[in-house]
């Protein structure tokens, strides 16, 4: 996690009408404004300014806040908005991310948003689907109209798969799940890396997974200071002991 000092100002890309995305110094959150309402899909480091701000320059629907999951660096400017939906297998970890390690409680600041639930923000659907194994209850969201998913940290060039909340075996399941809809999405917005994924970053991912279970990959010295190795196979990677 960058320095606070190195921060960069939020920076607002526009991928299509209505859709946003907003890069912050590593992590991007997702913005999709509809006809009735908008909604924010995870919060940045913190660190940057106001997202707030940022987002009311775009618009003045109200805005539904939905986290992909609660790690330290999308939950960050959750303060600046109404209660974060998730999926109930992640309160756990929010409540001890936003309370242990942003210092913020995270008491009455949370509502509940199931797998098959829809937001509905006039104009565009996403439908939430759940893919546990970076973290418990961790969700993507599934854009059948536009043919994208949104899919946190869950799928990526190299995904954090070390510490507390994480597990491989759900991983893996989560990625059978997802290859197996693979027919209604063209592409994957994740929230580290490149950006837009293509399709097939499932499959890559599941390989890897599967691979890196049965001691297939090499361990390779990682490109920051964490306490993990990196294991890759054809584009898909993990940072993982």
């Amino acid at each position: 996690m960058p320095e606070m000092h190195e921060m960069a100002p939020l920076e607002v890309v526009k991928i299509a009408d209505g859709a946003y995305r907003i890069e912050d110094n590593g992590v991007r959150c997702l913005l999709f404004v509809g006809t009735k309402l908008a909604v924010l899909v995870d919060t940045g480091f913190g660190q940057s300014g106001s997202l707030k701000a940022v987002v009311e320059s775009i618009t003045d629907k109200p805005v539904i806040l939905v986290i992909s999951h609660a790690d330290g660096d999308h939950i960050g400017n959750n303060a600046e908005f109404g209660p974060a939906h998730m999926h109930p297998a992640e309160m756990a970890h929010y409540c001890h991310t936003a309370s242990h390690i942003l210092n913020t409680n995270p008491n009455a600041q949370i509502a509940p948003l199931w797998e098959g639930n829809v937001i509905d923000i006039g104009g565009r659907v996403l439908e939430v689907i759940l893919i546990p194994g970076h973290t418990p209850g961790s969700i993507a969201l599934l854009d059948r109209e536009n043919r994208f998913i949104i899919t946190g940290d869950s799928i990526a060039s190299a995904v954090f798969m070390f510490g507390d909340f994480r597990d491989f075996h759900s991983y893996i399941y989560s990625m059978e799940k997802l290859a197996a809809m693979k027919d209604v999405f063209d592409e994957i917005y994740p929230a580290h890396g490149p950006f837009p994924l293509p399709a097939d970053m499932v499959d890559k991912a599941l390989v890897a997974a599967k691979k890196y279970l049965a001691g297939e990959l090499k361990p390779i010295d990682p490109p920051m200071e964490i306490p993990a190795k990196m294991y890759e196979h054809d584009g898909a990677g993990f940072f993982a002991v």
